[in-house]
């Protein structure tokens, strides 16, 4: 078989095997034909290759002393940094059981001895093409949730947005009417107390007219924000009603209880 060399694609291939002819051969066959080649003796060697330079695919024997490739591969798949990278097993044992036991560990191939290096390339070709597709689809899902994040804030800003008085930032009167409507349909099914504060500011068209527009924005502002100090629970809704009206909603509040609130509003 004819191997057109500019045809494959380069990989960082990581060798693990206890005989050095075997790294020898699998190293001169595979970097003559484009890969960058690391190899090991051991696992744990192997294993320490990995953490300071992830490869893109392992070629692992089974039968090394120590720690033979199932345990190997074991390891692998237990280290969050290494656990993707795709093992293909290189050994003569044959049996159906051992090439079983190769994919229950997590191998991604199981290749018998003696090896046709042709078939070998044809493998390690395969899976690092799967693994770049892989790879694609997970930067594809993570652009897409990054995405879905900043369309969710969007929306809830613009929800906020459309909430908030442009001056005073308080809630508005949308919101205000929105949040009357449902405690009140509260009130009507739980039969609880809800209490109702209107507050007008006295003469503030003299003011305004007196002080200019913007003394009058700033006055809206600063009694907003006297009313929203006021206010402690977060069930409770201080409102822009209309001009210089404000509005406060106090759930499970009685006449009494809102009459304290409304003093030390009007105490201001």
């Amino acid at each position: 078989m004819h191997l057109d060399i500019q045809s494959q694609t380069k990989g960082n291939i990581l060798l693990i095997d206890d005989l050095p002819e075997n790294l020898k051969l699998l190293t001169e066959l595979l970097s003559k034909i484009g890969y960058t080649v690391r190899s090991a003796i051991s696992g744990n060697r192997g294993l320490k290759t990995a953490k300071l330079n992830c490869p893109d695919l392992i070629l692992l024997d089974v039968k090394m002393p120590e720690m033979d490739g199932y345990q190997v591969c074991q390891a692998f798949k237990d280290e969050p940094d290494l656990c993707y990278i795709p093992i293909i097993f290189i050994s003569a044992l044959d049996e159906t059981l051992d090439k079983l036991k190769a994919f229950q560990v997590g191998g991604v191939d199981y290749i018998t001895k003696p090896i046709q290096i042709e078939e070998v390339v044809a493998r390690i070709e395969t899976h690092l093409t799967i693994q770049k597709q892989q790879r694609i689809l997970q930067a594809e899902i993570a652009k897409r949730k990054q995405t879905e994040l900043a369309l969710q804030e969007a929306n809830h800003q613009l929800k906020l947005l459309a909430n908030l008085d442009g001056l005073t930032q308080i809630a508005n009167r949308r919101r205000f009417d929105d949040y009357l409507a449902l405690e009140w349909q509260r009130h009507q099914r739980e039969k609880n107390i809800l209490a109702l504060i209107l507050i007008d500011i006295d003469y503030f068209k003299r003011y305004n007219d007196c002080y200019g527009h913007q003394s009058g924005d700033d006055c809206l502002i600063k009694v907003s924000q006297e009313i929203a100090k006021v206010i402690k629970r977060p069930t409770d809704l201080v409102a822009r009603y209309g001009g210089e009206e404000f509005a406060v909603i106090l759930p499970n509040t009685d006449t009494q209880g809102a009459l304290i609130i409304a003093e030390l509003i009007r105490a201001c």
